[in-house]
């Protein structure tokens, strides 16, 4: 495949783009964790240990950018805010399960 350009940034291939959308430290495990119901800020933040607040706030904010995850506001005191998955987020699950079994495989070494 050709190389192409996604919102003004050039890539050689669609891996590139994928792991532009989904790669680094917090986004497939933050996805993983909404895949099956929606969590609270909160609840991510305990949940995936040593991150940051400003991390995290940004990981959730390109997810929601990008399309993969929904901010659902409740209007109540305290506010409360929920993350939930999207159709387009469901997409990238199997991609996320197809690279957690390698690195299962890849931690037996066999």
């Amino acid at each position: 495949m050709p190389s192409f350009t996604f919102r003004e940034k050039n890539y050689n291939n669609p891996v590139e783009l994928a792991l532009d959308i989904i790669g680094g430290k917090y986004k497939m495990p933050i996805l993983w964790r909404v895949k099956d119901k929606a969590w609270r800020y909160g609840e991510l933040k305990k949940s995936i240990g040593k991150i940051t607040h400003k991390m995290l706030t940004e990981q959730l904010r390109e997810l929601e950018k990008d399309g993969l995850i929904h901010r659902e506001v409740y209007p109540e005191i305290p506010p409360k805010v929920e993350y939930s998955i999207t159709e387009k987020g469901k997409n990238a699950i199997p991609a996320i399960e197809t690279l957690r079994n390698f690195g299962e495989y890849f931690l037996k070494g066999e």
